[in-house]
C-alpha cells in the first residue's frame, strides 16, 4: 500500500482544512516546495497536491506553487482541483505532473473523464468525495444524490489508474479514517482505491492495509501535526 502525503494549496501555501471548510484552513508551511522536499527526503514515493482555490473556481489557482513543487522534487506527483478541461490536463502533464485527478468532472462530464484516460494511459484518475455516501463538488460545496460506489462502477472501462476516496466528514478531524466504507469501494470495483480523509495513526494505515482492498491512503494533517512519522510509517508499510 502505497503512503502520500499530502499538500493542499490554498493562497500558495499548504494548509489544512477540517471538513473541507476553506475558513477552517490552518497553514502549515508558506513554501510548498520546500515542504515537498521535506517528505522526498523521508523517503515518499508519491506526492498528492489539491489546488483547493482552483477545486472552487474551476481553474488551476495554485499553479505557481504546484510549479514550485515541480521544481522541488523529482518523486511522482498526483494532483485535484480545478482540472475540468482537456487543456489543463493536456497542460499539467506537460508540465510534469505524473497524476491528474479528475473529481466535479467525474459527475458533470464524464465523456470528458473517458477522454483523458484514453488520451493520457494510466495519468488519469478521478477523485470521488463523499459526504454520507453521496458525492460532492466543486471543493465540497455542493453535494449531488449520485452515490459514490455507483459513480466508481461508471468508470469500470474508462481506463483510470485509480479512485481516490475521501470521506469529507472525517477530513482533518483526526478521528481515524473510514475503513469499512473505503474498503466496501474498494471490494466494488476492479480500480484500485486510495483512502482519504481522517488518517490518524499508524493503527489507521495498518487496518487499511488489512483489508486488502485498499491501493493507497493519503495523509496530511496527522503528518503535520506529528501524529504520524513518515518515515515511521513507510518502514511500516514496506514490511
Amino acid at each position: 500500500m502505497i503512503l502520500y502525503p499530502a499538500i493542499d494549496l490554498k493562497d500558495g501555501q499548504a494548509v489544512r482544512l477540517l471538513r473541507g471548510e476553506m475558513e477552517a484552513a490552518t497553514v502549515f508551511n508558506d513554501d510548498p516546495g520546500a515542504q515537498a522536499a521535506a517528505f522526498a527526503d523521508a523517503g515518499a514515493e508519491w506526492i498528492h497536491l489539491v489546488d483547493l482555490n482552483g477545486a472552487f473556481a474551476g481553474r488551476p489557482v495554485n499553479a505557481a506553487a504546484v510549479r514550485s513543487i515541480l521544481a522541488a522534487v523529482a518523486v511522482p506527483l498526483q494532483l485535484g482541483g480545478g482540472i475540468r478541461s482537456m487543456d489543463t490536463v493536456d497542460a499539467w502533464i506537460d508540465a510534469g505532473i505524473a497524476r491528474v485527478i479528475l473529481g466535479t468532472a467525474a459527475v458533470e462530464d464524464p465523456g470528458f473523464v473517458r477522454d483523458a484516460a484514453r488520451a493520457h494511459p494510466g495519468r488519469v484518475a478521478v477523485g470521488i468525495d463523499a459526504r454520507g455516501g453521496k458525492v460532492a463538488t466543486k471543493g465540497w460545496a455542493e453535494t449531488t444524490d449520485v452515490d459514490a460506489t455507483d459513480l466508481a462502477r461508471r468508470f469500470e472501462d474508462a481506463g483510470v489508474v485509480a479512485i481516490v476516496y475521501t470521506d469529507i466528514d472525517r477530513d482533518g478531524a483526526m478521528g481515524g479514517v473510514n475503513v469499512d466504507a473505503t474498503a466496501a469501494l474498494g471490494r466494488a470495483v476492479s480500480i484500485p482505491v486510495i483512502a482519504s480523509g481522517g488518517i490518524a495513526s499508524l493503527d489507521d494505515l495498518r487496518a487499511l492495509r488489512a483489508t486488502g482492498a485498499v491501493a493507497g491512503a493519503i495523509s496530511g494533517r496527522a503528518l503535520y501535526d506529528g501524529a504520524i512519522d513518515l518515515g515511521e510509517a513507510l518502514t511500516t508499510l514496506r514490511d
